[in-house]
């Protein structure tokens, strides 16, 4: 089963730095530009599905590229961004003045960084690779199109190179791009980098 991933466009709070974590904020005027310039780039690929976040700001992408695509879209709520709990609406530079002794143990964690009130990346990975595996079970090996959050994709990312996730490790994944990867039911079911950054049509602010 081939999966090909990207995040959904921008949104205002993107422009702020704002962590978004499971709230709902739309697309900004870019965002969809982006969308439907990425659907351009994508058609004649023989993608069969988009596979959804059932955030608005990733099913608002999906409904955009859809319109180059004409596929089937399916939601499915296991895809949607970290769980960033009391760290919501907050930026990072923000955090690092007010609580930077706990962004600072939180950073270290590694794999259990968890947010106050939130999720750990372990268990985003445990959810989002649940949702390929019964996505590739129930679609006979159909290439997919995955519409996620920058944090669901860092996962997959850091699971297939077998990283720490701890800060000295640089960030794999670029923007605006789409990111390859390929599920194979050996072994209980297996995710394996195909290709990363694969560039997409570029829209600039």
């Amino acid at each position: 089963m081939i999966y090909g991933m990207l995040r959904h466009g921008e949104t205002l709070w993107n422009v702020d730095k704002r962590i978004q974590g499971q709230t709902e904020h739309p697309l900004s005027d870019l965002g969809r530009q982006q969308a439907r310039a990425w659907g351009r780039a994508l058609a004649g690929q023989g993608w069969r599905r988009i596979l959804s976040s059932d955030l608005g700001r990733a099913m608002e992408t999906a409904a955009l590229l859809n319109e180059s695509l004409a596929l089937p879209i399916t939601q499915d709520s296991r895809l949607r961004e970290q769980d960033w709990g009391h760290w919501v609406g907050r930026t990072v530079k923000e955090l690092c003045v007010e609580t930077p002794e706990a962004v600072r143990e939180q950073e270290h964690k590694g794999w259990e960084f968890r947010p106050p009130g939130g999720e750990s990346r372990t268990e985003v990975l445990a959810r989002v690779l649940a949702a390929l595996a019964d996505h590739a079970l129930t679609d006979s090996g159909s290439p997919c199109l995955v519409v996620a959050h920058k944090g669901t994709l860092k996962c997959l990312a850091y699971h297939c190179l077998g990283w720490t996730y701890l800060p000295h490790e640089p960030d794999p994944l670029k923007p605006q791009r789409l990111h390859r990867f390929a599920w194979t039911p050996e072994d209980g079911g297996r995710l394996a980098i195909l290709n990363l950054n694969e560039r997409l049509e570029p829209v600039e602010a």
